[in-house]
């Protein structure tokens, strides 16, 4: 029998932010399922770091991992993880009301500036006519970034074992024994940072689920020559429809923006899904598709108020949920494993996230 003193069911970004900043300070032991880490929503993100994302519960999280993100220690990661993008919000008659909840809803909080859409994408249909300019948006390198919290990890004498799935958990004599295929595992804390999962995982270890949705989103990669430019905004529908972005000259990828309720599963596209991707696409611009190149889905798993759960079970002590972090996960992963990290350790949080209220994404809220 191993004796960790934390155990962290989940290697994306989740687990793998999370046990960098845990370890070196504590012997942590990372069980990831699958044979390679973050193969399942990590590795299928079509990730930007926008601020209004995921609205105002998040918006916190995503501000204060911006400066982290852009300017990481040396030591971390040589270079920014993030490159310019700006987001257009994109409608048309009807779509007033979205347009003024956005506005209202960030004001002060972030710079949003009504623009004249066709003025700054060639090809945009003309009924598109309401346009608001989110100019801090930018991608994410999400690969570099995950590689990068996996190498300090280890750096920091971290363990990760792939293909080593939880099949039970129990609380033991004021810590916890963990059942793998590979045998019993003892610790002090054990921290569900297992995404689509989690509450698969909450179950296995005796602890009341919270009810986490995985929600199934597609993107397809589409073949677009006639794209003018591959440095166009990301285009995101204000009423929630679709989004798209250039992925280098002549591709687009591009989502219906779908929210399809899934069990936690290997997730696959749905023809009509893709179906409906391609016909919101030629409804907001006229350029011609040549191909379509790729198509995938992933999970993105929500808490039922659509916030993030960061924080110990208030009722089985040592169960650490690190859950619920919907499609937001990379642009706010750091900032949530330095305020997680701080939960754990009973401590005061850094400076960089010390405005956040941590509070606000208890478990408690759900007993």
């Amino acid at each position: 029998m191993s004796h960790p003193d934390i155990v962290i069911v989940g290697g994306g970004m989740a687990g793998a932010s999370l046990g960098a900043e845990l370890a070196g300070e504590a012997r942590v032991l990372l069980l990831e399922m699958e044979d390679r880490a973050g193969y399942h929503a990590t590795g299928r993100s079509v990730a930007f770091w926008e601020e209004t994302y995921g609205g105002a519960a998040v918006q916190p999280l995503t501000t204060a991992s911006g400066p982290l993100l852009s300017v990481p220690d040396p030591d971390f990661h040589d270079g920014s993880f993030l490159s310019p993008r700006r987001t257009l919000h994109v409608g048309r008659a009807g779509d007033e009301g979205h347009r003024d909840a956005l506005m209202t809803e960030f004001a002060g909080k972030v710079v949003l500036e009504p623009v004249d859409p066709a003025a700054l994408v060639p090809g945009l249909r003309p009924d598109w006519t309401m346009g608001v300019m989110e100019a801090s948006c930018q991608d994410i390198d999400v690969a570099a970034l995950h590689q990068a919290y996996l190498r300090q990890f280890r750096r920091r004498g971290g363990e990760v074992r792939l293909a080593t799935r939880l099949c039970a958990a129990r609380a033991v004599g004021g810590g916890w024994q963990v059942e793998t295929p590979d045998g019993v595992i003892a610790c002090a804390i054990l921290i569900n940072a297992a995404g689509a999962w989690a509450d698969d995982v909450a179950r296995a270890s005796g602890v009341a689920p919270i009810g986490l949705t995985p929600l199934r989103r597609t993107v397809v990669q589409l073949g677009v020559p006639s794209m003018p430019s591959p440095d166009l905004p990301l285009i995101m529908d204000l009423a929630g429809q679709f989004y798209f972005k250039p992925e280098g000259q002549g591709r687009v990828w591009l989502t219906p923006h779908d929210e399809a309720p899934s069990p936690p599963c290997d997730a696959a596209p749905e023809e009509l899904a893709v179906a409906e991707a391609i016909a919101r696409f030629e409804k907001a611009v006229d350029w011609p598709i040549a191909r379509v190149e790729h198509v995938w889905a992933g999970l993105r798993s929500f808490a039922p108020d659509r916030a993030p759960v960061y924080g110990f079970d208030p009722d089985r002590p040592g169960f650490f949920w690190f859950a619920g972090q919907g499609g937001f996960g990379i642009q706010t992963a750091p900032a949530a494993a330095l305020l997680a990290a701080a939960r754990l350790r009973g401590e005061a949080p850094p400076e960089s996230v010390a405005g956040i209220d941590a509070d606000a994404y208890s478990p408690t809220r759900f007993r």
